[in-house]
């Protein structure tokens, strides 16, 4: 029996020994310190598929996000590009790109625009969300979000401040098929223990 014991917890301290050697900016956590969007983008997306990693990264971050399997293409200062490719998985039954597939998108691209704009000592929350829906969406979509948090020459800070962070999403053939507005909470992380 005691041989059984420590067979199932070698599985977690295999973990623990894989997380001790993997790089920071794969083992997230919010409440540590810099950022691990911005860390994470800037050392995976210049590799060959690193977009997909990172999308894949912030999949298993974000469980629910990760259902839809978008693509993040793009991210900077205050701009994120994130595509969603139809797919019966992501449907309804109009064979349209679900509402709510729509939305967790809108929220996606938002999130990792501004998780990305933040300083290192801030954090942030969704708060709620609004979103219109202006045509069936199908084919490959494009989001986009480019939320001015900290206009031209503002210091970025983490002081605690409710922002609008719009989101468009678009068809293949540039139409607007959806307009999010993500009411964004950004405040100080938690002060280290």
């Amino acid at each position: 029996m005691g041989s059984r014991r420590s067979l199932g917890a070698m599985p977690s301290a295999m973990s623990a020994l894989t997380n001790a050697f993997r790089p920071r900016f794969l083992r997230p956590d919010i409440e540590r310190k810099g950022n691990f969007v911005r860390d994470a983008w800037d050392r995976l997306a210049r590799l060959p598929g690193g977009k997909r990693v990172f999308s894949r990264l912030v999949g298993k971050v974000a469980p629910y996000t990760g259902t839809i399997d978008a693509k993040i293409e793009e991210v900077t200062g205050d701009f994120a590009r994130v595509t969603l490719r139809d797919r019966k998985e992501v449907r309804n039954h109009l064979r349209c790109v679900h509402a709510i597939a729509l939305a967790n998108l809108a929220e996606l691209t938002g999130n990792v625009a501004v998780a990305y704009s933040l300083p290192d000592d801030a954090r942030f929350i969704v708060a709620g969300i609004s979103i219109e829906y202006l045509k069936k969406a199908r084919g490959t979509l494009t989001a986009t979000s480019s939320p001015r948090l900290f206009p031209d020459g503002a210091p970025r800070t983490a002081e605690r401040k409710e922002h609008d962070v719009v989101v468009e999403i678009r068809d293949a053939a540039g139409d607007l098929c959806a307009k999010a507005t993500l009411r964004t909470l950004v405040g100080p992380k938690k002060a280290s223990a």
